[in-house]
């Protein structure tokens, strides 16, 4: 086998291969040999078939056989030999010309190819130590728990029939109809279906237009869908409603005593607290560990600059571009409304591609280097918990990761991220800093 570099730019490379068809035949008539005893034919004994004779009925069949090994033997030969990292499967270019490959496989000529690779960079990692990061944590407060309680009290109120008007706060089971320019649309119509007034569930203005309406009252709502509503051929339209009451309910109050607290299955006002002191605790945790994941990957992307494999960057950012007109498509919106060009959003999204390239690189060459690796009792895990999210079909979720390997990989890396980030973490110099639950969970992106 003769290899030749023929081509060095950046991290492209590219190799003519070239494999004698002697090489080829010597190894075919190895597997005809070895087929010989296997192989049942009619008129000979077993083992005594002549091999002439298999390579007339199975030649070409082990021919290409060969030739697709000495292809991945000679690509593994070239990474190994150079030492090289591939970014992108290795992309093989055979001869072009009239008939050259069926010659290949009937033995009468050299296999001759071209092999392109993409390669990763060399990564030189920084001193972890000399990171320093702050750890943002916020205590919790007395107030944020009885906002909390509050809300679950809220969600739990009892509501009583009444015979006066709708007001605010109100419950209103209504029937109704909708059309848009005289015409019945798709998702227009509803039957029994209860709206507080005032919580914001419907279009803007529909639930205003139903204060002051009482039970067996009929009567029209115009309204008009948002300019970025989800469903894009409602969008912007204007609409009208025929709406019928069915009933009207007045909310109660909620004692906020045992006896609440037993109605949630929790043996005391004490025990709720408790619970929603340990919830509120886990998100007090949740946004501390985001805010200091964020801070520490920023550090990563700014110490580590070097060129990302394009193709590895193209096809993130085809993945980003592809979400985001996806989403403006489904809003009805433009790049215009959103306060920018199409040219420039590409421009953004395709550094936020380069970012998520280069820091994926770092983090496995961290874990590489490290042998920082996800058991398979982790994966196992995070297959089970995909598995409980939907209850009734955990044989079904269970055989989707089974038989899919990409699946079970995209659920494998973020399990390693965060095996890196703690390992990180545990190196780099970190001190809290104790801040109000308002700048915990302030977006960082306002």
């Amino acid at each position: 086998m003769q290899v030749t570099e023929t081509a060095a730019a950046g991290l492209k490379r590219e190799y003519r291969v070239v494999v004698p068809a002697t090489d080829l035949e010597a190894k075919v008539n190895q597997r005809l040999d070895d087929l010989k005893g296997k192989v049942q034919l009619r008129g000979f004994r077993p083992g005594k078939v002549p091999v002439a004779h298999l390579k007339r009925l199975y030649g070409k069949s082990a021919m290409a056989e060969v030739i697709e090994a000495a292809v991945r033997e000679a690509n593994s030969k070239i990474v190994t030999d150079n030492g090289l990292k591939l970014a992108t499967e290795p992309k093989v270019v055979l001869p072009s010309e009239d008939g050259a490959v069926e010659r290949v496989v009937e033995g009468k000529s050299d296999l001759s190819y071209t092999v392109e690779m993409e390669i990763v960079p060399p990564i030189t990692l920084t001193d972890f130590k000399s990171i320093k990061l702050e750890r943002l944590t916020a205590p919790v407060q007395d107030s944020e728990i009885d906002e909390a309680i509050q809300v679950i009290a809220d969600q739990n109120k009892p509501f009583a029939p009444k015979s006066d008007a709708a007001e605010k706060g109100d419950r209103v089971t209504i029937s109704f109809q909708g059309t848009i320019d005289g015409q019945p649309f798709e998702g227009g119509a509803g039957k029994d279906v209860p709206i507080q007034l005032g919580a914001g569930g419907f279009i803007p203005g529909f639930e205003d237009q139903l204060i002051g309406i009482k039970a067996g009252d009929t009567r029209t709502v115009n309204v008009k869908f948002p300019e970025n509503y989800e469903v894009a051929t409602l969008a912007g339209k204007a609409a009208s409603f025929a709406v019928t009451a069915t009933t009207v309910e007045a909310p109660g109050q909620v004692a906020l005593d045992d006896d609440f607290a037993k109605t949630l299955g929790l043996e005391s006002m004490a025990k709720l607290r408790e619970v929603v002191r340990e919830r509120v605790e886990r998100e007090h945790a949740a946004a501390s560990r985001q805010k200091i994941k964020r801070a520490l990957l920023d550090q990563l992307d700014a110490r580590h600059k070097f060129e990302p494999p394009p193709t590895l960057v193209e096809e993130e950012f085809n993945n980003v571009w592809s979400t985001v007109e996806d989403d403006l498509k489904q809003q009805g919106r433009t790049f215009a409304d959103e306060g920018t060009t199409e040219e420039k959003a590409r421009e953004e999204y395709r550094a936020i591609a380069e970012r998520r390239v280069r820091l994926g690189l770092v983090i496995a060459e961290i874990g590489e280097k490290n042998n920082i690796k996800v058991s398979e009792d982790q994966l196992t895990q995070a297959v089970v918990a995909q598995a409980r999210m939907m209850p009734g079909q955990e044989q079904k979720v269970w055989d989707y990761y089974r038989n899919n390997p990409a699946a079970l990989a995209a659920l494998r890396a973020p399990i390693f991220e965060d095996k890196v980030v703690n390992f990180l973490l545990e190196l780099a110099d970190v001190s809290d800093k104790q801040v109000s639950r308002e700048e915990l969970f302030k977006d960082d992106d306002e």
